[in-house]
């Protein structure tokens, strides 16, 4: 008797000290209605559900105990709805409709979707510029002038959004949203390569960084790809991670 009382107190001990997270949820948009929801993230290079809930007259709810900050991405069913999410402990908030997607109400949360705001805006310059040089044309100036003046503006803002990239990432490189971000921008690629702003971000990088799962097989599948192409190695091409970012762009939108 004595022996199963002290397993309960055990066992109540450890449910007590592990953190719990609570995720309320609200949509307008209407397909999502009745649908099942789920969170999912990857381990041991797979992807795999975290918790999932139903959506009934738009409102949802995850909640659970949380052993490590995670950061996941929101599915319906099998469809990834581009929308991550720092499970972390807190009060948070998803909010979707047919205009915006938004998670708040954790400090992590927050400093991933502002600075997501901040990464579509340059997103809205860069389609802008279409729109000008439409313009322009109508307007009568020559393609020499509007090729000159937009290219110029094109090249202001890649480099905007690259410094922007980068600076998260570095900011980030010791909690989950800086490998998170690395895993978003290098989803672009079809195979592991060594961009200068890549290579820019792992000479400035912390040890805790380099040791994340993703990053460190990255990095060294595409050294090992590098070596290769300039004629150091001939083995077969080593494989990444499959990434739960695959088909978006560097923020986690849809491509």
């Amino acid at each position: 008797m004595n022996k199963i009382l002290y397993a309960i107190v055990i066992i109540a001990t450890l449910t007590s000290c592990a953190e719990s997270y609570s995720i309320q949820g609200s949509s307008s948009v209407s397909s999502l209605d009745g649908s099942k929801l789920y969170l999912k993230t990857i381990k041991d290079q797979e992807l795999k559900n975290i918790d999932s809930c139903d959506v009934v007259h738009g409102k949802f709810r995850f909640a659970g105990l949380l052993d490590t900050v995670k950061l996941a991405n929101l599915y319906m069913d099998d469809e990834p709805l581009m929308m991550p999410v720092v499970v972390e402990k807190g009060e948070i908030e998803i909010r979707i409709d047919n205009t915006s997607r938004i998670v708040s109400g954790s400090p992590l949360n927050d400093k991933l979707y502002e600075f997501i705001h901040r990464h579509d805006q340059i997103g809205s310059e860069m389609n802008e510029l279409g729109h000008r040089q439409s313009q322009m044309l109508l307007e009568g100036i020559d393609e020499e002038t509007i090729n000159r003046q937009l290219s110029a503006q094109a090249a202001r803002l890649a480099q905007q959004e690259d410094s922007l990239v980068t600076n998260f990432i570095v900011e980030n490189f010791d909690n989950i949203l800086g490998p998170g971000v690395f895993m978003m921008m290098t989803g672009n690629y079809q195979y592991p390569i060594l961009t200068p702003q890549i290579e820019d971000i792992m000479s400035k990088a912390t040890k805790k960084f380099k040791e994340d799962p993703y990053v460190k097989q990255y990095y060294q599948t595409a050294l090992a790809i590098q070596a290769r192409q300039n004629g150091l190695l001939d083995d077969t091409t080593p494989q990444t991670p499959q990434s739960q970012y695959e088909n978006t762009d560097s923020v986690g939108n849809a491509r």
